[in-house]
């Protein structure tokens, strides 16, 4: 399988990615075995500098998880609780909205919040952060819909939940997930992003502008908020997170407690920064996409396996990882899977 696998995926990548260009770096490990891993293109077109397994990409929407994760160890230390209303953590926002949605719904993306992102103009000049979103959440009088009664992705709700973080905590966001996170579990060169903080070994992030030319896509006004897409990880660092993950006591998402159906999917679900379906077998397979300004990312976890997939790229809107990519993937019986969930997930990210 090994040396399918190997041929197979560099094929893939060889095939896609342009090895002077924006490229990908590719992990996959099984039962604590690392099977592949390997990178392909450029982190810095201006500099040359390549990609490596040591490479931080932005992970744009895979970050929620471990914003759910924080909130999660808040609770676990009785700090919070999931049915916990906005209004607890935020007096100042609207009692008629304040005191219906709860923590629980943010992590389900069932609260009905508005988007933020319709109120903000894009400036080049300028990037919105948490207390401003805040702000923009607060100054509402309506939802999408009541809530808990439906599902519609919000990346407000996430950069809500960083702020109860820090509100809970008494800590800076970044600071929380560097001592309650990344410092325990290894993960020693994730950050999260803050503007003007640079950011080790990292990747730029590209894209192409209209008539097909890479262009430099790396940040924007909606870029700089922290509960929903803010961290910075290479490969290496998440097969860390993906160990906690599968075996340190607290750390496996409360998927089982706090998740909701997704309308259309008979077997699909999210909770606690996860899509996932249930297995013939009995368990889940697990993902999450990422896409931002100038990265995609794709994330797959099948706990059953211990198996961890993982893709980060640093070029926008990524064609490869949910057709070709899972292509490949379909070829193996331990990677395979079962839902066709995965596929739909650009769609239902939006």
């Amino acid at each position: 399988m090994v040396q399918h696998l190997h041929e197979a995926l560099n094929e893939h990548l060889e095939s896609n990615y342009p090895s002077h260009g924006p490229g990908a770096a590719v992990l996959v490990s099984i039962a604590g075995e690392v099977l592949y891993e390997q990178d392909i293109g450029v982190a810095n077109l201006a500099t040359g500098e390549p990609i490596t397994p040591h490479t931080n990409f932005r992970l744009a929407s895979v970050s929620k998880q471990f914003t759910a994760i924080a909130i999660q160890l808040l609770a676990q230390q009785g700090k919070l609780s999931y049915e916990h209303t906005l209004h607890r953590f935020f007096p100042a926002f609207p009692a008629g909205i304040g005191n219906q949605i709860t923590l629980r719904q943010l992590l389900c993306h069932t609260s009905g919040l508005l988007d933020y992102e319709k109120f903000v103009e894009e400036r080049p000049d300028w990037q919105i952060g948490d207390e401003e979103v805040l702000a923009i959440a607060g100054s509402q009088t309506q939802t999408y819909f009541a809530p808990g009664t439906a599902y519609r992705y919000s990346n407000t709700g996430y950069v809500l939940l960083a702020l109860v973080v820090e509100r809970v905590s008494g800590m800076a966001y970044a600071d929380f997930l560097q001592q309650h996170l990344f410092e325990p579990l290894g993960m020693r060169q994730s950050m999260l992003y803050e503007r003007g903080k640079a950011i080790p070994t990292r990747a730029l992030g590209y894209a192409r502008n209209m008539a097909g030319e890479l262009v430099l896509s790396d940040q924007g006004t909606c870029t700089a908020t922290k509960g929903d897409g803010c961290i910075y990880t290479s490969v290496r660092d998440y097969l860390q997170w993906h160990k906690a993950l599968s075996s340190m006591a607290g750390m496996a998402p409360a998927l089982d407690q706090v998740y909701t159906p997704l309308a259309g999917y008979p077997n699909g679900f999210y909770g606690m920064g996860w899509f996932f379906s249930k297995r013939r077998s009995g368990g889940l397979e697990m993902y999450h996409t990422g896409n931002t300004s100038g990265f995609s990312n794709l994330v797959i976890r099948i706990p059953e396996h211990d198996a961890l997939i993982a893709c980060f790229s640093n070029i926008a809107d990524n064609p490869h990882l949910l057709t070709s990519f899972l292509d490949v993937l379909d070829q193996f019986p331990m990677l395979r899977l079962e839902s066709g969930l995965v596929r739909d997930l650009l769609a239902l990210t939006r």
